[in-house]
């Protein structure tokens, strides 16, 4: 029998803790009320986009939604639309469109890295096998790019353009840093390809498709890029979590995997006797896991990289990455809309989970 999780609860935007902590004040509480409206619409959008008609794929392809999730990324197009015309319905289609293609690139992620919990729900390869879920991911990918068709060639262009560097991305991370390459910087770029570029394409499909000014689109493109990369540098700081009834995972799970995290590649720099004997027994850790071992016998480790500098480092950064952010939408008018950007950036990397 299919596993079913927990429908989605609490108000999307109180997910990211916006009502009480960034959209205070009457303009801002008139801006949340407009955002909740077109999140409203998204969601109904999403769920009809989804349902299809084979019983199996339409158990699959609803599975990572109704198990939940912040919609940072129509959130984002939404706040953005505001600059233009508003939500109209190509703002709402876009919004779900790139909505749809995160959630499959989640199906992929999964596969990728050997993940079994997902949003707190055993993943979809873990219920179904890989190849389920990769063509399930598959199919997201196809209704995602049908509903950006409805918009026209500027959103085709957009969807594919975001696709080519979601794949790019992955494949860097799989195989890896090369002879000569930094492993921090390779990995930055990895970050920005597979997480930075899709919260960038959200962040301009607002500007794009409410038809605002053209000279905002390259503020928004660079925001959203930096806060992606903020987002998935504060993601591996809660990977090693230890309270995996908040963050939905096992902590650790991509070091376990073998997937290297920030705070891992900043303890290979690291020349003290202490930090190298810790990376070496994860090293071998990882290596015993992909013969077969139990997962468990990193989690000493796991907890003395928690408790590591290197991990405070890796919050500094995605503190760092978020200014970064905000300083790029300095071009964009005063107002609401701004201050709001500028208020996410900061619950981004102020989240736990």
């Amino acid at each position: 029998m299919t596993p079913s999780p927990s429908a989605p609860g609490a108000r999307l935007t109180a997910n990211l803790g916006l009502t009480e902590r960034v959209l205070a004040g009457p303009r801002m509480r008139k801006l949340l009320t407009i955002v909740e409206a077109g999140l409203d619409r998204v969601e109904d959008t999403l769920a009809r986009e989804l349902r299809v008609s084979d019983q199996l794929a339409d158990a699959t392809t609803r599975y990572l939604y109704e198990a939940g999730g912040k919609r940072v990324r129509p959130m984002l197009t939404l706040l953005t639309a505001q600059l233009g015309s508003g939500t109209t319905d190509f703002v709402v289609a876009g919004a779900t469109a790139l909505e749809m293609t995160h959630l499959g690139s989640l199906y992929h992620d999964d596969v990728m890295d050997g993940a079994d919990v997902r949003r707190g729900v055993p993943s979809a390869h873990a219920v179904w096998g890989n190849n389920v879920a990769i063509l399930t991911g598959d199919l997201l990918f196809s209704r995602a790019s049908q509903l950006m068709a409805q918009i026209g060639e500027r959103a085709i262009r957009l969807q594919a353009d975001t696709f080519e560097r979601l794949v790019l991305g992955q494949m860097h991370e799989t195989v890896g840093a090369q002879a000569g390459d930094d492993p921090v910087k390779f990995y930055l770029q990895v970050l920005a390809d597979k997480t930075g570029s899709l919260i960038a394409a959200s962040a301009q499909a607002g500007i794009l498709f409410s038809d605002a000014p053209a000279e905002y689109r390259a503020p928004a493109l660079e925001y959203g890029e930096r806060v992606g990369v903020a987002f998935q540098l504060l993601d591996d700081v809660i990977d090693l979590s230890d309270d995996p009834d908040e963050t939905g995972k096992v902590p650790g799970t991509d070091l376990r995997a073998g997937v290297p995290t920030m705070p891992y590649l900043l303890l290979g720099r690291a020349a003290d006797p202490a930090s190298r004997a810790l990376k070496a027994t994860i090293d071998d850790g990882v290596a015993r896991i992909a013969d077969g071992a139990d997962p468990g016998i990193l989690d000493e480790a796991i907890g003395n990289l928690r408790d590591h500098a290197v991990t405070e480092a890796t919050r500094r950064q995605a503190y760092e990455w978020a200014d970064a952010a905000i300083a790029a939408i300095d071009p964009l008018p005063t107002g609401v809309v701004r201050d709001a950007l500028v208020k996410l950036a900061h619950v981004i990397v102020d989240r736990s989970s």
